[in-house]
């Protein structure tokens, strides 16, 4: 089971994240409405302590798929995660992306509103190479910390051929729990095991980031036998 989390801002935070067993280091940046936003300036330090320790999945929340694409030239992630209401996956714009930034793949955030997100996951079948299952929010998908109807994840994870990360409001308690149900390639968290004060991210608390990546492994390695 490969786990992630968001929204990392600090070099030794997201290495402190790896050494407790997380597989995949996200950031976000572009829009500094969005929780725990990074400078340019700042995904680069954090993508250069990680360097090949992690994956590096970037969230690019600018409105212009050119500028996503200099962007993504310029701080090389692994993984270019779209989540916003206005840029979306197509099959021009990946093969742009993955023409300017070789190796690079491409995930898509689904939001979990009922049965029709089945079909919008389904859509993005040859386009994408991931699939983020999520919580809808005020600017888009995702950093809500609720959770939504996980049938629809599980039957996204049944009925479409792209592997799916699946995150909306997941933590320590409740990570095992959706594995079991859902089965999904991936787990993901960002509020549940953040430290947020007057409703900002200050950073991940390592102790629930440690437990989430514990809880994530048992679970799968019980659905395994």
């Amino acid at each position: 089971m490969v786990t992630q989390v968001f929204s990392l801002q600090y070099p030794d935070e997201a290495l402190e994240c790896i050494a407790a067993g997380i597989d995949q280091i996200g950031i976000l940046l572009g829009d500094e409405s969005c929780p725990a936003c990074v400078t340019l300036e700042q995904a680069r330090e954090v993508f250069k302590a990680v360097d090949h320790r992690a994956v590096k999945v970037a969230i690019i929340m600018v409105r212009d798929e050119e500028r996503i694409i200099d962007i993504a030239k310029e701080i090389r992630p692994d993984i270019v995660h779209l989540c916003d209401e206005i840029v979306f996956a197509t099959k021009p714009f990946a093969d742009r992306l993955k023409a300017a930034v070789p190796g690079i793949k491409l995930m898509q955030g689904v939001p979990v509103d009922g049965p029709e997100s089945v079909a919008l996951a389904k859509s993005y079948e040859g386009i994408v190479d991931f699939i983020m299952t999520d919580t809808s929010c005020s600017y888009g998908i995702g950093a809500s910390g609720k959770t939504h109807d996980w049938e629809i994840d599980r039957r996204i994870v049944e009925e479409v051929n792209i592997p799916v990360v699946m995150a909306g409001g997941l933590g320590p308690d409740n990570v095992a729990d959706a594995i079991y149900k859902v089965r999904p390639y991936a787990v993901d968290s960002l509020t549940r095991t953040s430290v947020v004060e007057n409703g900002k991210v200050i950073r991940k608390d390592i102790e629930k980031v440690r437990a989430f990546v514990k809880n994530a492994r048992l679970a799968a390695m019980d659905i395994t036998k």
